[in-house]
C-alpha cells in the first residue's frame, strides 16, 4: 500500500502527539493527590481506577507509536523512491 505524503505526515504527527498526550496523562495519574489513583496517596497501594487508566494510557501509547512508525516508514519510503528516481533520471 502506498500512502500520500500528506497522509504520511499526518500519521507521523499523530504518533508524536499521542506519545506526548499519554505520557503527560500517566505523569498526572501518578501524581494524583485526590485519592483516586492510590489509597490515601500511598503509591504502594494503587486502586482499580489507577490500573484501568494506566492500561488505557499504555494501550493508547503503544497504538500511537505504531501509527507514528507507519507514518515514518512511509516518509522514508517516499524519500528513497525519490532518490532512486533522481538517480535514474541522471543516467
Amino acid at each position: 500500500m502506498k500512502l500520500s505524503r500528506r497522509a504520511s505526515w499526518f500519521l507521523t504527527a499523530f504518533g508524536v502527539w499521542s506519545v506526548w498526550i499519554w505520557v503527560t496523562f500517566f505523569k498526572n495519574l501518578w501524581a494524583d493527590g485526590e485519592g483516586l489513583a492510590f489509597v490515601h496517596g500511598d503509591h504502594s497501594r494503587p486502586t482499580a481506577y489507577f490500573w484501568i487508566h494506566a492500561t488505557l494510557a499504555l494501550t493508547s501509547l503503544v497504538l500511537g507509536v505504531m501509527v507514528g512508525w507507519v507514518g515514518v516508514r512511509a516518509l522514508r519510503s517516499q524519500r528513497a523512491a525519490a532518490a532512486r528516481a533522481g538517480e535514474a533520471a541522471a543516467e
